[in-house]
């Protein structure tokens, strides 16, 4: 059974940083493409960034260029989301995705719909 599991989350000042965690057990963590996405109270769920199965490719939401950088530990099972100069729009639940089929590069976030393998989330309050 696959299992995702995200962390991180908490509270931090307009500017501040954060950096999110997530580990998937369950199925061979290298093969799968993987991604965050974000959803606040009364907005879509949005795709935040993604990455290939082996770290070749990457997607940023534009809002996230430049502050947001997506990784990958293979060896650990491990995926990671470094959060700077965050603002007060980047507060919401952040959810850590799996892609449903493996090998695929980081714009599987395409048509992902409910698919997938997915975390309960953790929290980003970013006060002003």
């Amino acid at each position: 059974q696959v299992q995702v599991v995200e962390s991180g989350g908490g509270l931090v000042q307009a500017g501040g940083s954060l950096r999110l965690s997530c580990t998937a057990s369950g199925l061979t963590f290298g093969r799968y493409a993987m991604g965050w996405f974000r959803q606040a109270p009364g907005k879509e769920r949005e795709a935040v960034s993604c990455i290939g199965w082996n770290g070749g490719s990457t997607y940023y939401a534009e809002s996230v260029k430049g502050r947001f950088t997506i990784s990958r530990d293979n060896a650990a099972n491990m995926l990671y989301l470094q959060m700077n100069s965050l603002n007060t729009e980047d507060t919401a639940m952040y959810y850590c995705a799996v892609d449903p089929s493996p090998f695929r590069g980081a714009n599987f976030w395409i048509g992902l719909g409910y698919h997938g393998r997915w975390g309960q989330g953790t929290q980003v309050t970013v006060s002003s």
